[in-house]
């Protein structure tokens, strides 16, 4: 199974890529952000603490948002994508 990850602002940074595809070791939204974080090691302090993820990022799986980790649970299948965001805030 491949999914679809794009990368934005900090964490776009982080990994030097917009998009990426990942193929998980579950069929969840958190396996996806699991797998990323193991190809790209240094993005895992911007969207983890203390295992759990930022309260901060944004996911979204297939343009819907996910919320908390009951949404981290939700199920994945070939070609979804995920989009992860940071804090947007504006003036």
């Amino acid at each position: 199974m491949k999914i679809k990850v794009k990368l934005f602002a900090n964490f776009r940074e982080a990994t030097k890529q917009k998009e990426v595809e990942i193929s998980p070791e579950g069929d969840s939204v958190k396996a996806v952000i699991k797998g990323l974080v193991t190809k790209y090691p240094n993005i895992e302090p911007l969207l983890f603490q203390d295992g759990a993820l930022k309260p901060y990022v944004n996911v979204l799986h297939n343009g819907q948002t996910v919320k908390g980790e009951e949404g981290l649970t939700a199920k994945i299948k070939d070609g979804d994508e995920i989009a992860l965001f940071p804090p947007v805030s504006g003036g």
